[in-house]
């Protein structure tokens, strides 16, 4: 499986789509608020430039799309009024995610989003100039120093490829307690060479004094099978186990099958960014959010945890989706994702559940 042609979030804006099922990446993106805004701050009252070049990366498709762009702009706007300055410096905004991304609905959504900011800001709001820059981001995207800002959100948890294995990861997609010193050996060290590549290639690309801020899906955990970042795919895989042994799936699509994905904590980010050596780190915390956003992150075992599961599982298929279709097709799908709500709604009645979120802030080095 390339990673590159198959990994996109659901498109569209229909019932499946992560557009309508993105509540728990837009929590996140509350959370981490004032890590951002303390970044872009900091970064601006140092350098004030003229034209400020803000990246976003695997932006997706969605409400989520325009959020930190815009509250980045009201910032620098705010900062700007607050010392006198009668305008804002140009902004030059890039979109990026891999090709399969929904683009066209980000286009359509542009011309109001710029609206919005010029009622918002006001007289002496410098203009915003906005582009989609489709490719990974464990290549080259942007021209030699050109970069001031550097935001990504429940991105880079995802791989540039899945782990070449030597041992089948019997049972499981994904790591998990029963899968082979092997296979966690061989996740880790893919996530070790792509987030260097990714470091390596974003100190290229932006300017001496540019600030990043990362937020990883990930754990607290030093435990790579632990339940914080792991139970979401087991209870997949133990839906697709049940179907193979009703002749449903075939097992070999099963055996072949494992997501591109590694949920990082924050010793290994720390580690990764030190042996780089291009940023230094200014911060680093650990968040977490339900699995179901819809509801506070308190334990109630009433029934409205039936329509957690189900809330679960819409937020799952926008993202699994188009992995699963690429190995088994869509067939199978609807029926995946109706046992899988019955799983996690059972499990929520049990055990609090939630996803774990590593955030770093970063600068680069002169």
């Amino acid at each position: 499986m390339e990673v590159v042609e198959v990994l996109h979030m659901n498109g569209g804006i229909g019932d499946s789509s992560y557009a309508n099922n993105s509540l728990v990446q837009q929590k996140v993106i509350s959370i981490t608020k004032p890590i951002t805004e303390q970044a872009i701050t900091k970064l601006y009252c140092f350098t004030f430039p003229d034209n400020l070049r803000i990246a976003d990366l695997g932006c997706s498709s969605g409400p989520n799309t325009f959020l930190v762009v815009s509250e980045l702009i009201r910032t620098v706007d705010t900062i700007c009024k607050k010392m006198g300055r009668n305008e804002s410096p140009e902004f030059q905004v890039y979109f990026n995610d891999l090709p399969g991304n929904d683009f066209n609905n980000i286009f359509r959504l542009l011309p109001r989003l710029q609206e919005n900011l010029k009622k918002q800001m006001g007289a002496g709001f410098g203009p915003c100039f906005f582009a989609g820059v489709p490719g990974s981001f464990y290549e080259r995207l942007f021209a030699t120093n050109s970069v001031h800002f550097i935001h990504s959100s429940y991105s880079l948890q995802w791989l540039s490829k899945v782990p070449e294995l030597v041992e089948i990861n019997k049972g499981n997609i994904y790591m998990a307690s029963t899968s082979p010193p092997s296979v966690l050996k061989a996740y880790y060290e893919q996530f070790q060479r792509d987030f260097s590549q990714f470091l390596e290639y974003r100190a290229q690309e932006m300017v001496s004094g540019g600030r990043m801020v990362l937020t990883f899906l990930g754990r607290k955990s030093e435990d790579p099978t632990s339940k914080e970042c792991c139970y979401i795919w087991e209870l997949m895989a133990m839906v697709l186990n049940e179907m193979v042994l009703e002749g449903l799936i075939e097992e070999e699509k099963l055996d072949a099958f494992n997501i591109p994905q590694y949920t990082p904590s924050p010793a290994e980010v720390k580690f990764e960014v030190q042996k780089e050596g291009s940023f230094s780190i200014d911060r680093i915390e650990v968040s977490k959010v339900n699995w179901n956003a819809y509801v506070d992150n308190e334990y109630d075992p009433s029934d409205v945890f039936k329509e957690r599961g189900y809330n679960v599982a819409k937020c799952m298929r926008a993202v699994a989706e188009p992995l699963l279709v690429n190995q088994f097709g869509e067939g199978i799908i609807d029926e995946v994702f109706q046992r899988y709500k019955v799983i996690v709604a059972n499990c929520m009645t049990q055990e609090e559940t939630n996803f774990f979120n590593v955030t770093v802030s970063m600068t680069k080095n002169e």
